[in-house]
């Protein structure tokens, strides 16, 4: 904040009156503005998600015998096609069972309470072990129950 102190030009003496310096105020929101221009287009992320159309008359469980179905149980453990599998070694068990399989898909089916890192880790790794495409399932494949 400024003062102007003094006389008039007529010798008689003046009160001081306060002049706001904006200056500063300027600067502190013209940074501001930057830093928002600058972060805004970072926060922006896009995940691109197809959900199946549901009908009533069909069911969603794919064929037991054509598909690879990987389960993450409430607990966080993994299973490929029923049979319960160690982190380390899913990939491996992967990449064998989807070489010999034209259809590079894999059903992704998790219990609602399953951890989310468990849950994303075993993702990452169907899609390292050659699955090319993941479909949620919202259906439990083993009771046949909406998830």
């Amino acid at each position: 904040m400024g003062m102007s102190v003094g006389s008039d030009s007529a010798g008689k003496k003046t009160r001081a009156t306060p002049q706001m310096n904006v200056t500063p105020l300027v600067d502190v929101v013209l940074v501001l503005l930057i830093i928002f221009m600058v972060v805004t287009p970072l926060l922006s992320k896009q995940f691109w998600l197809q959900l199946p159309k549901q009908d009533d008359k069909t069911a969603e469980t794919p064929p037991k015998n054509e598909t690879v179905v990987l389960t993450v149980k409430k607990d966080g453990k993994l299973e490929l096609n029923g049979t319960e599998i160690a982190k380390t070694e899913l990939r491996d068990k992967l990449t064998r069972v989807m070489a010999a399989r034209s259809e590079k898909a894999v059903y992704f089916d998790a219990a609602d309470e399953a951890p989310y890192a468990v849950t994303v880790e075993a993702m990452d790794l169907a899609r390292q072990g050659g699955a090319k495409t993941i479909a949620i399932l919202t259906k439990s494949v083993m009771a046949g129950t909406p998830r």
